[in-house]
């Protein structure tokens, strides 16, 4: 590796190592679980030809690369506990052209990067088919096929993208674009690009999506949010509404995302539910779509009331601002918590069935509120309010399978004393038993939602269905010696499947942090562990905090 770091110096691609203080910002995260990750360097190029450089060296001498857009991943992914990080957000330039209507984004971008240059233009009613916060990375995002505020109106994100280039696992840079013939081999990389592309293929140094148009004619977006805590918790009336909500067939111009919250941090209430809008279309013709299906009288009038017209760069620039601003607390290195997550995915072609999945979130949150009372601790759901538009495709048309979902739900998990791990583990183990079989066909969840502690023949099925066998054959297709190889990665024909970490029913807890723990005593000597507790003291974590693994 001392070999290797040199080589990239030599040819002046920036490099971070163990013991400098911009090495340890660079892979600071937010959740604790991973917060003992010590990759042997950070390599942060500044343009494709050092992503050439890099990916030819790595896999000549063998060295795992552990590709890092935002470092946004629920399960971690994007973190690299051992070889080289490959940080790509020194790559930001962002291009937008309004006469061919489509935006050129570099792999680091962040959405706010990419929004802004629709606000500082003054481009009311387009958009670009994004995400909801400014901090996640666009490459994460499209690849994964992405879920965002005009879903319903305009399909996945990936279904924008126009073209992607990418370093493959040979050096070479490729371009692939929607124009290629479907069965030629750029454009079976294009159509797996699209929902399975994150690590899989290559690195993706750029990308060009397709700016799509409002259809309001003053360049509007009728947007807002509200935070319902009903006085008694969620009663049969509450839990009435709320079935009827999710049953009721909302036009694709119309986005209502919904957090079921139970945030044991605040004890004034006995949880609630948030709304989040954005709707295409006139406050007048918003207004009567409420008074139609919502018939609960409190929420109708504050979800009119919250939810006001505004210019659609001013909904980029300010309404989702609350939003992003909650996601930047969390991406922050100071905010001391541990995280787990699973998703679920959902239809609502059945309202018995919906019916059982609210029933039976509300069991379990008011078993985690008597269990855990007095603990620091937090249990969300939110419904990523999807279909529309993204439902009008076939399931084969592009690597993102689960066409008739309608709502992407992913449960979170969160704590703050790391004692409560196995306790948080275990609940989440009693969420999946119980919500798996009610995803559909017993085993959807959407890969930019991922749960690391799929088992090893699980994660393919659940993440890409009936798409699975077509990946595999891509991905032998374009990475033969599968060089770019994960825990939940797409494997090739044949692959073993014995190298995930276990499975669901393991007992993981602190697993993870000591296997990190264990592995930097290999390279680091004990002054620079010192350094790296101080500056992690600066960062913000440890405070207030008597455990020396905080």
């Amino acid at each position: 590796m001392e070999q290797t770091i040199q080589d990239f110096r030599c040819q002046q691609i920036p490099v971070l190592e163990p013991g400098q203080a911009e090495y340890r910002q660079a892979i600071a995260t937010s959740n604790l679980l991973f917060r003992f990750s010590r990759p042997d360097c950070v390599v942060q190029p500044e343009n494709a030809a050092q992503v050439q450089t890099i990916i030819k060296e790595a896999k000549a001498r063998s060295i795992k690369v552990t590709i890092k857009c935002n470092g946004h991943s629920y399960a971690g992914h994007s973190t690299a506990f051992s070889g080289i990080s490959l940080d790509l957000r020194g790559m930001k330039n962002v291009e937008l052209d309004m006469k061919s209507m489509t935006v050129t984004m570099d792999a680091g971008c962040q959405w706010g990067d990419v929004y802004e240059k629709l606000i500082i233009g003054h481009h009311d009613g387009f958009i670009i088919n994004g995400g909801r916060c400014p901090t996640v990375g666009v490459s994460g995002f499209i690849l994964g096929a992405g879920l965002g505020p005009f879903t319903r109106s305009f399909g996945m994100g990936a279904d924008t993208l126009a073209e992607a280039t990418l370093v493959t696992a040979n050096g070479s840079l490729i371009t692939v674009k929607d124009s290629d013939p479907p069965t030629t081999d750029k454009g079976r990389l294009f159509w797996a690009l699209r929902g399975a592309g994150g690590g899989n293929f290559g690195v993706v140094v750029q990308m060009k999506l397709h700016v799509q148009k409002l259809s309001n004619r003053h360049g509007m977006v009728v947007a807002g949010r509200y935070q319902w805590f009903p006085k008694s918790g969620f009663t049969d009336d509450v839990m009435a509404t709320m079935n009827g909500f999710y049953a009721t067939p909302w036009p694709n111009k119309l986005t209502i995302d919904t957090t079921w919250m139970c945030d044991l941090r605040q004890t004034s209430n006995e949880g609630g539910v948030r709304f989040n809008v954005s709707f295409d279309g006139s406050k007048g013709e918003y207004d009567r779509l409420i008074t139609k299906h919502i018939t609960h009288p409190d929420l109708q009038t504050q979800l009119k009331r919250r939810v006001l017209p505004e210019k659609s760069t001013r909904f980029l620039y300010e309404t989702l601002v609350a939003q992003w601003l909650e996601e930047a607390e969390r991406a922050y290195p100071s905010n001391k918590t541990y995280e787990l997550y699973s998703s679920f995915i959902f239809d609502n072609s059945s309202p018995s069935t919906l019916a059982v999945i609210t029933a039976t979130i509300r069991e379990l949150m008011a078993t985690f509120r008597e269990d855990f009372k007095g603990e620091q601790v937090n249990f969300l759901v939110t419904w990523i309010h999807s279909g529309g538009k993204a439902s009008e495709r076939q399931p084969t048309d592009t690597a993102y399978f689960w066409r008739e979902a309608v709502f992407h739900a992913y449960v979170t998990v969160e704590w703050v004393d790391k004692w409560m791990e196995r306790d948080m583990r275990r609940f989440l183990a009693s969420v999946k038993k119980k919500l798996r079989p009610l995803s559909l066909n017993g085993e959807a969840a959407f890969v930019n939602f991922p749960d690391r502690d799929f088992p090893a023949k699980f994660h393919e099925r659940a993440y890409f269905g009936g798409n699975k066998e077509e990946l595999r054959r891509v991905k032998q297709m374009w990475d033969p010696d599968g060089f770019f190889r994960w825990i939940q990665a797409v494997r090739r024909p044949g692959d073993p499947e014995e190298d995930n970490e276990g499975g669901e029913d393991e007992d993981r807890t602190d697993k993870l942090a000591s296997e990190q723990w264990a592995n930097q005593w290999t390279y680091y000597e004990v002054e620079d562990l010192e350094d790296d507790f101080n500056d992690l003291a600066d960062l913000g974590y440890g405070e207030d905090e008597e455990d020396e693994d905080s």
